[in-house]
């Protein structure tokens, strides 16, 4: 069957029909999906690319590579959203010219929206960096001042071309030194770099470039040039001198006045940066270097969708039995074909046969080249199963508690959209783990505290009490879960309140440095808004016995420079995927209201 068209949507919310279809002796589903992009929008050169279905497919860096043969052709401004067709109304005649125009505006306004629908996240070159792609020359890389302050490391991150840093990058690292920020210690690590780069070098050598590989990093084999004389560039009337920005404009319309057979990028995190840069007809970039993926539709989802026909490809030579663990009977199958290259340790699969015959949830537990072990799954849709009175309410959901309840799974990490239940399943499984079978000590509960609006200022008491005004949503479902006990009346509830905000702590991340959680169920909430260097250390911060939970949704980042693709939370997914201790599951379906799930369709 053929695979379906991965949606142009965040992976948050993928919804269930969509899930990819995984189909034997064909190209493993990632690869396939990438290559099925229906179009892709030269945000640089030229509109967007349309595949037809009378040729075949092309995919974006195909279409990419082609893009410099595009550059000489005129082209109309790119648009946020693909421009309908249009139609060559030049010759007509002018009634009908105006009847078709009128008839164009019609359907300008049946458009969607383009705040209602994002377009496609694609990192384009620019075309100065594609001509030297294509010629094979090194090119030379200007740096702005954030992306140092963004990731220390960038330095190091341009292969094997050259990177040139302006004296007023070097003057806003010295202003941004200071503090306890992670932005003042990123520029406090980068001037240790510099000092150790510059350590026992001569003027000359300053002149003709330092070797980035002189402290080990062998990747970077390219140099690094400081700006050691006032550039003689004007910029166009009008644009203060003072400014940082315009001053790194100037040194980049100076470099390419004094090197014109070579390539002189701007590299920036800043967006209007770079559309001054490009409005000066100076070449510029995002950083592209610390994002997981390209295309964020691609994240792993943990979950796949065996095909009809799995049993008859992959039944030959089957082998079943059955074993206990923890009291819960599981069924497991040794199956051997085609398909088993392209799942994952602990990634889950299902088939739901439209002929009557009985549905399969399993989990991949081993994979030994084409064989592969299946464990069918615990049914906590069923009462009986319940955890903490909560149970599963759709097929996403059971895959989440197989995965929270499993002791030998260390590490968890959810995606889904408001209302898919992260949380409160959490929630769920943390206290009965805790208060019930004992497997941890206590729940710590932390996230990220970046305000959605405008800040409120400072919050008084001590650290839990900071805290609390954050942890609205934890507050939410505690009052669901303990509503669920009413046997032993007012009181009884009470007491069970006090017992279990007494197993809770909340504590912030700005105290995580050199902590070591022992049999904890650790919760980091709203992890989109991580950084992967932050993920980092909040992860090494377990110790034995300890369960670390990831809850987020990377269509809702408020952090500054923070994208889907470079997310602490998009990184440990890729990281972790392949992990025979790691789990993850990605959410489909909302679970909180009607209404939530409408405003979450229309707005």
């Amino acid at each position: 069957m053929p695979l379906p068209k991965i949606p142009t949507k965040p992976a948050t919310i993928l919804l269930a029909k969509d899930y990819p279809q995984a189909e034997p002796g064909k190209t493993p589903v990632r690869a396939a999906a990438k290559a099925q992009n229906d179009e892709v929008e030269d945000l640089i050169s030229g509109p967007a690319v349309a595949s037809k279905s009378t040729r075949a497919r092309k995919s974006k860096a195909a279409l990419l590579a082609e893009a410099p043969a595009r550059e000489e052709t005129p082209v109309a401004a790119p648009a946020t959203l693909p421009a309908p067709p249009r139609t060559d109304i030049t010759n007509r005649k002018d009634g009908k010219e105006e009847k078709l125009r009128a008839k164009l505006r019609e359907t300008d306004m049946n458009e969607p929206h383009p705040a209602k629908h994002k377009p496609v996240e694609v990192n384009v070159k620019s075309p100065a960096s594609r001509k030297a792609d294509s010629a094979g020359g090194a090119k030379m890389f200007v740096l702005d001042t954030n992306v140092l302050m963004h990731d220390p490391t960038s330095l190091f991150r341009f292969e094997e071309h050259d990177v040139y840093l302006p004296m007023m990058t070097l003057e806003e690292l010295d202003n941004h030194k200071k503090g306890m920020s992670e932005v003042a210690r990123n520029a406090r690590q980068v001037s240790r770099t510099l000092d150790a780069l510059i350590a026992n070098v001569d003027d000359d050598a300053i002149e003709v470039g330092i070797p980035l590989a002189k402290l080990g990093n062998k990747d970077a084999k390219g140099r690094l040039f400081f700006q050691t004389r006032l550039n003689g560039a004007a910029l166009p009337e009008g644009l203060p001198s003072g400014k940082a920005d315009n001053q790194i404009l100037g040194v980049v319309r100076a470099l390419e006045a004094d090197q014109s057979g070579r390539a002189i990028v701007l590299v920036s995190k800043d967006i209007n940066m770079r559309i001054k840069a490009r409005a000066l007809g100076l070449a510029a970039e995002d950083y592209f270097n610390d994002h997981v993926l390209e295309d964020t539709d691609l994240l792993y989802s943990g979950i796949v969708q065996l095909p009809d026909d799995f049993w008859a490809r992959h039944g030959k030579g089957m082998e079943s039995w059955q074993e206990i663990r923890g009291g819960y009977s599981s069924t497991y199958y040794r199956v051997t074909g085609p398909l088993v290259p392209t799942l994952m340790v602990n990634q889950f699969v299902f088939m739901e046969p439209k002929n009557g015959e009985a549905p399969l949830y399993a989990q991949v537990r081993e994979i030994n080249g084409k064989t592969a072990v299946l464990q069918t799954l615990r049914d906590y849709s069923s009462n009986k199963n319940n955890v903490w009175g909560i149970t599963a309410r759709n097929r996403e959901q059971n895959f989440a508690l197989n995965l929270l309840m499993n002791p030998e799974i260390d590490f968890v990490s959810l995606l889904g959209q408001a209302g898919t239940g992260k949380t409160l399943l959490a929630l769920a499984a943390g206290l009965a783990q805790v208060l019930e079978t004992k497997v941890y000590n206590e729940i710590i509960v932390t996230r990220v505290t970046v305000p959605v609006g405008e800040d409120i200022g400072f919050l008084p008491g001590t650290e839990e009490e900071k805290m609390s005004p954050w942890m609205g949503a934890f507050d939410d479902n505690l009052e669901v879960l303990m509503k669920s006990d009413n046997d032993g009346g007012d009181w009884g509830r009470a007491a069970t309140q006090d017992l279990i905000r007494s197993r809770i702590k909340i504590k912030s991340l700005n105290f995580m440095r050199g902590r070591t959680f022992v049999n904890k169920f650790l919760i980091i909430d709203e992890a989109q808004n991580l950084t992967p260097k932050q993920m980092k250390t909040l992860v090494t911060r377990a110790g034995p016995g300890t369960k670390i939970l990831c809850l987020g949704n990377i269509a809702q980042i408020d952090t500054p420079y923070l994208t889907e693709g470079s997310s602490g939370l998009t990184y440990v997914v890729d990281r972790f995927k392949s992990w025979s201790h790691g789990g993850h599951v990605t959410l489909a379906r909302g679970e909180r209201s009607r209404l939530a799930d409408f405003a979450s369709d229309v707005l």
